[in-house]
């Protein structure tokens, strides 16, 4: 008896369904708001990737591994800008109010004694 034989012949559907599409390398700028103007260069030997806007020249630098994709630094800078303007928001705290009236200022031509 022998074997059966193989069909040479893969069903479409499951090559389909496996291809993947191609992350994005172009993306939105935070601060000037252009589309598609913020492009990433990832530098696996040096383990440095850098995000530069080509309108209004914002930059970020993050360091990289054999995983990181353009779009995992972008999210890394958008979560670095949010963190720097919380930040910002947080030093600025106005001072805290009373109820009570504040002291008036002793007079410099007054004798109180």
């Amino acid at each position: 008896m022998g074997k059966r034989k193989k069909s040479s012949r893969k069903p479409a559907a499951a090559t389909a369904a496996r291809r993947r599409e191609p992350l994005d390398t172009a993306f939105t700028c935070l601060f000037c708001h252009h589309d598609k103007s913020v492009t990433v260069r990832v530098d696996r030997k040096e383990g440095i990737a850098q995000l530069v806007c080509r309108v209004c020249d914002q930059r970020y630098q993050s360091k990289v591994n054999h995983l990181t994709e353009p779009v995992d630094i972008y999210s890394e800078w958008l979560d670095a800008a949010d963190a720097a303007q919380k930040e910002d928001h947080g030093t600025h705290r106005p001072a805290a109010s009373s109820s009570r009236p504040a002291p008036a200022p002793p007079s410099v031509g007054s004798d109180d004694d």
